[in-house]
């Protein structure tokens, strides 16, 4: 007779398990004792072998990641340097030229440096050398096109009067009459070349509403262009309290002649002087001429006379010379003259000046044709010689020294290219002066290696 325990009856403490023989265990814990390997007793060599493992993995990891990352950066952009000096002086010792015995003067070559001063630099009267000024914010503020007439300025009453009183006092005057109109270029021309005191002020009052407003521009111009010496009164420059230095409107009027058409104006011998009113334009039967004798001669481009019992006779002159296959802008000043005729001795010294000047420029090879002169750099440590594609003759004088730079012209610069490619230029001097030549890759330029990509810094 079988007996069944009853149901939901607790087990002995000792019972075995069920599923196997007595005292046998289940066959998933025995399943667990064969194939589990208990781990081994922890040692300091085995707990370093674990942790080298485990950053040798992660290392290695970073290292694919760093090389992936530098293969796959933008290369820096290639630069070029200039491996040859970067001035050049011209043989023959110190320039000497035909200074004035009086006052002061000073000649530049625009863009390539001073040719030499005479006399202290202190603010002296420059009469109507003032209106330099006038005209160059003129153009500025409403500027021509080579040829065009601009708008039309109506005279006013005040324009009309100062002529009327200017003639008995022998100021420089130009006849207009109130309610008639002249074109911009027409004031300009009458402003620069007869000097006319009462155009320069009606523009002063066109462009400003009133003189003093643009004077006080005038005067911020010169302070912008660093002529510390000179203080602006006046738009006409009569005034004696208009002040400045040779050397201040030198620095003056390589700004103007740099704008083309206060260069097409001021090289005029004369001009027919018109009005307008009612719509008709009527020529008057008079020739203004230019208070400047010295142009179109001896390469005379301008610029502006000025004279006044205190100021002397003063000249801001302006000479083009052809030096090679370049053309050179001589610039320079001569004021405070005050030996009678003070206009022609002004304008007689300047005159020696221009031809001296003009004489003692020549042209002299700085580098020859196929010279090395700098190197690219492709920013990973790789460089290539580059070198002038022709010879860079530039115009000096005695004693002169010129400064040399090397310039990619603002373009982007290649990471491979074959030798001969044009990559630079090598200039000298700036503005008018300017010379420069191209230059190109003596050797072919070859993009940096994978090497040099990956081990680069920065």
């Amino acid at each position: 007779m079988t007996l069944t325990a009853p149901t939901g009856a607790t087990p002995p403490p000792n019972a075995p398990a069920t599923g196997g023989p007595a005292g046998a265990p289940p066959p998933l814990d025995l399943l667990a004792q064969l194939t589990n390997t208990p781990p081994k007793p922890e040692t300091p060599v085995r707990t370093v072998a674990r942790r080298i493992k485990i950053w040798g993995t992660l290392a290695v990891l970073l290292a694919i990641v760093v090389v992936t990352v530098q293969a796959l950066r933008p290369l820096p952009a290639p630069a070029l340097e200039l491996t040859v000096p970067a001035s050049h002086t011209a043989g023959g010792g110190a320039l000497s030229l035909p200074w004035p015995t009086e006052g002061q003067a000073v000649v530049d070559i625009d863009g390539l440096g001073r040719m030499g001063t005479y006399g202290e630099m202190k603010p002296l009267p420059i009469g109507s050398v003032a209106k330099v000024m006038t005209t160059y914010l003129i153009l500025r503020d409403h500027p021509l096109k080579p040829g065009d007439k601009g708008p039309m300025i109506p005279v006013d009453q005040k324009a009309q009067d100062d002529y009327t009183t200017g003639v008995p006092q022998r100021e420089s005057v130009v006849e207009v009459k109130a309610g008639q109109q002249i074109s911009e270029r027409e004031a300009l021309q009458a402003v620069m070349l007869p000097s006319a005191n009462n155009v320069a002020r009606l523009l002063a009052r066109w462009d400003a509403s009133t003189e003093e407003t643009f004077i006080k521009k005038m005067n911020d111009t010169a302070k912008e262009f660093g002529m510390t010496n000179t203080t602006y009164t006046d738009a006409s420059g009569l005034k004696e309290s208009t002040v400045s230095t040779a050397e201040d409107q030198v620095k003056l009027g390589k700004r103007a002649m740099a704008v083309p058409t206060f260069r097409e104006i001021t090289r005029l011998p004369s001009y027919t002087s018109t009005t307008t009113s009612g719509g008709s334009t009527v020529e008057t039967a008079r020739t203004q001429r230019n208070f400047n004798s010295l142009v179109p001669l001896y390469g005379v481009v301008g610029i502006k006379t000025g004279s006044t019992t205190k100021a002397g006779g003063n000249l801001l002159f302006a000479a083009e010379k052809t030096v090679g296959d370049s053309k050179q802008l001589i610039i320079g000043a001569v004021f405070g003259q005050h030996k009678p005729n003070i206009i022609e001795t002004a304008t007689a010294a300047s005159k020696n000046l221009i031809l001296a000047a003009g004489k003692s420029l020549r042209n002299e090879t700085v580098v020859k044709k196929g010279e090395v002169v700098g190197r690219m750099d492709d920013g990973l440590g790789g460089t290539v010689p580059v070198v002038a594609a022709k010879d860079l003759a530039v115009p000096v004088w005695s004693g002169a020294a010129v400064g040399i730079k090397l310039t990619d012209d603002g373009k982007k610069l290649p990471h491979s290219a074959k030798a001969g490619t044009v990559v630079g230029t090598l200039t000298v001097g700036g503005g008018t002066g300017e010379v420069k030549v191209p230059v190109t890759l003596r050797d072919d330029l070859s993009e940096p290696s994978f090497g040099s990509k990956i081990t680069r810094l920065g």
